[in-house]
């Protein structure tokens, strides 16, 4: 049953968010205009979860407009850098549209991005480079950019060892980037200690980043559901979500039910409170929950989350505004994260908003 707050469900606050930003963006014109990237893939895929939770196709057309936009009749994709997981995100829309028109443009596309994971820069130990011009360092937020694309590859086309590369993805980043103190992960690892903010021992970032961390569980959960049932490595991926989130849970804000901008350092100088990754924490939470992987004690932790993001939003003439969003980072010390600006209603805030409402419904 999901939480009503002012008479509104969980999928209607979705929709409100939804139709406030298509009022202010025609799809062609979604930011950066004309580039194949995961800040219209994030705010989209909310939105397709939005579309099939309450059919209404003009959420689908919505999508179909955007990518057709950037996509043309011959497969061949606009604008993307296929040196950065960041512009290959957006293929996870491709399946749905497909299914749905068997237009072969998208599975052209697919192909085109499909071959730019294969051919894409790795660590020695396997791991994707975050981006090409970023060499041997990891990003957290790189198992979200790539990792349900190729298990959803795998699955639909039926070439099982497509499903295997995030699985070791994700398996390599808890090896190098989880804290065995606090069960958290820093953002990021630099296999060649060399870049000035990793640690010359451990290659470690200093820090645990928000959103970071929150693309992480996203990643994980939607890679399991293309995973066979009986897959050798499916309980230590589910471990995987339940420690972590685990973790996570310690440091939410007893108050307000937020989580911080630096997860661990709540109430320090500087810090404050940031909406993206609590989205992205409650959504994670309550989509474990519902698939057995957590115990249902958590759900309260999910619901103050929640209830904290509906009780800071505010409402204008042009509707939802979705604030204290952080615009996106490189890695730094503590000063860097917290000095980063925040926008209102940017794709990946409203895009990660749509995914805890989809998944609180």
């Amino acid at each position: 049953m999901s939480v009503i707050i002012n008479g509104i469900s969980p999928l209607g606050y979705a929709e409100k968010a939804c139709e406030t930003l298509m009022r202010k963006f025609q799809p062609d014109q979604l930011p950066p205009v004309g580039r194949f990237h995961y800040h219209q893939g994030v705010f989209l895929s909310g939105m397709q979860n939005t579309y099939h939770l309450t059919g209404n196709k003009k959420y689908f057309d919505y999508i179909k407009g955007w990518v057709d936009s950037i996509i043309w009749e011959d497969g061949s994709i606009h604008q993307f850098d296929p040196g950065q997981m960041d512009d290959i995100q957006p293929a996870i829309l491709l399946f749905q549209l497909y299914k749905e028109t068997k237009d072969e443009r998208y599975t052209k596309a697919l192909a085109t991005l499909i071959d730019a994971m294969d051919k894409y820069p790795k660590c020695k130990c396997g791991g994707f480079w975050h981006k090409s011009h970023l060499p041997y360092q990891m990003w957290l937020d790189g198992l979200y950019m790539g990792g349900p694309l190729l298990a959803e590859y795998g699955a639909t086309f039926n070439k099982p060892e497509y499903l295997e590369i995030p699985v070791f993805q994700i398996q390599m980043m808890e090896k190098n980037t989880k804290d065995p103190k606090t069960g958290l992960w820093y953002h990021a690892w630099d296999e060649s200690r060399e870049v000035s903010w990793a640690d010359k021992e451990t290659g470690l970032s200093p820090e645990f980043w928000g959103r970071s961390i929150g693309w992480v569980p996203i990643a994980i959960l939607d890679v399991l559901q293309f995973l066979p049932k009986d897959h050798p490595q499916r309980g230590d991926l589910e471990r995987i979500i339940r420690e972590l989130m685990t973790a996570v849970a310690k440091y939410q804000d007893e108050e307000t039910g937020l989580w911080y901008q630096v997860v661990d350092k709540g109430g320090m100088e500087g810090n404050w409170l940031e909406s993206s990754c609590t989205c992205l924490y409650t959504a994670a939470i309550k989509r474990a929950v519902e698939a057995g992987i957590m115990d249902k004690s958590f759900l309260p932790v999910a619901e103050k989350g929640y209830t904290g993001i509906i009780n800071r939003l505010k409402e204008d003439e042009k509707g939802l505004i979705i604030d204290n969003v952080c615009v996106g980072t490189g890695v730094g010390d503590y000063k860097h994260y917290c000095n980063r600006p925040t926008s209102a209603n940017d794709l990946h805030g409203v895009g990660a908003f749509l995914l805890m409402c989809t998944a609180m419904e």
